[in-house]
Formats: structure tokens, C-alpha cells, sequence
């Protein structure tokens, strides 16, 4: 019999938060060697060549004389693109080129790992426990809620201050930075102080997870669903409404733990929802599904029907692409 998701009740330590700041399972194999630049999208050598740099400059620094400063300049980069071009592949293989720094003393996460990680531990002991670093890599960098923005501005700008080198990507507000496409110069003026120490990296083509692949499988008839759920060991089975209900009572920190060690999910009834907060809160299930890549089976309507055409029209659109491309994703490799 499949477990439900609804009954689940994860508990996260805010020293699990800490430690829990390295690529995901889906990023755990990935390196610079392993990244295929396309070769009709120059940019993405560029990129490419440029953060291998970075990590070499990172992992040799330059000797420090007598009367040098006793913090170094630190480096920062942003690699800047649409969904399905491979910064997340990039950022990942950059924590894994530091390979002679020690996993405490470099960080990866999302943009909601890291405001969640300040949630729990509070601003200061954050500062703290991430100063020693050497890298914080930040994954989707978002725009879209100016308290959270400048949350993660005042953190960055302390963590550079204190010798620590960053990177991160970018998630924007398409609607007022143009075709879900980064600007440099927004970024500039959110990160403030910060903007003379990045160098923006533009990475473009297409969403690589779809390129060339048939149309996404179509939702299961219930009693197949069902019949699947049953056939897979240690897979969840949960209607939609109720699933939908469940992450609103959940903090959003612990969807990771949610979903620890679950071989499939299946849901049953999928449809549209009108709920922005409920949308929202799915984006952040359907990336913590994707990075620990675990398949998705649902009946009802069409995966990529869940956001409404309002949604993909609004100032989250890019989040609802780039979770309906990673959705899609799943649900082909649950097929």
C-alpha cells in the first residue's frame, strides 16, 4: 500500500538547514566535464569557461603580502538566463570543483533555502555560521518579494564584506524585466553595494529538458494511477485537494524532508488552481521533487494545465514556467 504525503509530519532542525546546504541528489553527479555547451548558443562556453575560471581562482587565491588587506576582495558572479539552459548544472559543478574545501565550509541552496535558513537561525547567527565560508552559492535568485530581496541583499552584501566568494542565478519578474530574460542593471540597483563585485554571465538557448522530446505523458486513468501507486515500492498516493491543503499547513522548509525517500508520487484528480499562495507553494514542491528526482503520476487534468493562463500572464510567470518544465520533466521519467 502507497503511504500519503498528507499524513506525513517532517521535522527539520536548523542544524539540518545548515548541513543541508549542498547540491541536491539530482546535481550530485554533475561537473564542469559534464556540461555540453550547445554549440549554436556560444554564450554557453562562455559561461562555462568563465565559472571553471572562477573556481580556480577560488581554490588557488592570490598570496597575501605583509601590508595587504587581511580579507581579500572577494569574487562574485550571476549567471544570467531562461529555465532549461543549465545554470543550475553550472552552480552545482562549481561547488563540486572546490573539491579540497571541506562541504561545511561551502554552501549551495535556493533563494528559499537561504531566507528559510534566516527564518530559523535568525539574521545574525546566519551571518555566523555562514562567514567562514569560502563559497555561498545561491540558486534562483527571485525579485519578486521586495522583503525577501533585500533580506538576502544585507546577507550577501556581510558574507562578501567577511571574504566570502558568491554566485547565483537568476528568477526574476518577467513581466518588468522583458522575455523572463535577467537585467543587469535591476540587479544592480536591488543588490546596491553589492553590484561592483558581480560579473554577470549571460547564458541562452532553450529549455534542454524538452528539447526534442515527444509531448509529456498524459494523465493516467484513476485505476491505473492507482495500480501504479500500488507497484511501486515506497511511492505516496494523495488527492490533489488534500495534498494542496497539506502544504499550506507546512512551512515551506520542510517539502524537502516531505518527500525524503520517496521513490513516486502520485496524484490523484489534478486540476487548475486559481490560488495564487497555493500555486506558489506547488513551484516549491515541484522543485524539491525535481531535485531529488522523484517521478510524478497524476490523473485529472493535464500537468501542464496547473497554473492558470492569468498565472503565466502575472508577475510570477517565470516561476510557473521553469516549475512546469521540471513537472513535465518527472512525469517523463515516471513514464
Amino acid at each position: 500500500m502507497p503511504a500519503h504525503l498528507v499524513d506525513a509530519e517532517p521535522v527539520v532542525t536548523p542544524r539540518e538547514l545548515i548541513t543541508g546546504l549542498v547540491p541536491p541528489p539530482r546535481f550530485d553527479g554533475v561537473r564542469f566535464e559534464t556540461y555540453r555547451p550547445d554549440p549554436a548558443e556560444p554564450s554557453q562556453r562562455a559561461a562555462l569557461d568563465e565559472l571553471a575560471a572562477f573556481a580556480r581562482r577560488i581554490a588557488e587565491p592570490p598570496r597575501r603580502g605583509l601590508f595587504r588587506r587581511a580579507v581579500p576582495q572577494a569574487g562574485a558572479v550571476y549567471l544570467d538566463g531562461g529555465f532549461g539552459v543549465g545554470k543550475t548544472h553550472l552552480l552545482a559543478s562549481l561547488w563540486h570543483a572546490l573539491a579540497e574545501v571541506p562541504p561545511e565550509r561551502k554552501a549551495y541552496g535556493t533563494f528559499v533555502e537561504y531566507t528559510n535558513l534566516v527564518g530559523a537561525l535568525g539574521f545574525a547567527e546566519t551571518v555566523r555560521q555562514l562567514s567562514d565560508h569560502v563559497l555561498v552559492a545561491v540558486d534562483e535568485f527571485e525579485l519578486d518579494d521586495p522583503g525577501d530581496t533585500m533580506l538576502m541583499t544585507r546577507l550577501l552584501g556581510e558574507l562578501a564584506d567577511a571574504g566570502v566568494h558568491l554566485a547565483a542565478t537568476s528568477n526574476t519578474l518577467p513581466d518588468r524585466l522583458g522575455e523572463g530574460r535577467f537585467a543587469a542593471e535591476d540587479f544592480r540597483r536591488e543588490i546596491q553595494g553589492l553590484s561592483s563585485r558581480f560579473t554577470t554571465l549571460r547564458v541562452d538557448g532553450p529549455d534542454y529538458r524538452h528539447a526534442g522530446l515527444a509531448d509529456a505523458p498524459r494523465p493516467l486513468p484513476d485505476d491505473r494511477l492507482l495500480a501504479a501507486a500500488d507497484a511501486t515500492p515506497g511511492s505516496t498516493l494523495d488527492d490533489f485537494d488534500a495534498l494542496t491543503g497539506k502544504l499550506a499547513r507546512l512551512h515551506p522548509s520542510r517539502y524537502g524532508a516531505l518527500v525524503r525517500d520517496v521513490a513516486a508520487v502520485h496524484v490523484r484528480d489534478v486540476h487548475a488552481t486559481a490560488d495564487q499562495s497555493a500555486a506558489l507553494r506547488w513551484v516549491v514542491l515541484i522543485d524539491r521533487l525535481y531535485d531529488r528526482t522523484v517521478p510524478v503520476r497524476a490523473s485529472g487534468e493535464p500537468l501542464d494545465t496547473l497554473f492558470t493562463p492569468e498565472m503565466l500572464r502575472g508577475g510570477y510567470r517565470k516561476k510557473y514556467l521553469r516549475a512546469t518544465s521540471r513537472l513535465l520533466a518527472l512525469a517523463r521519467e515516471a513514464a
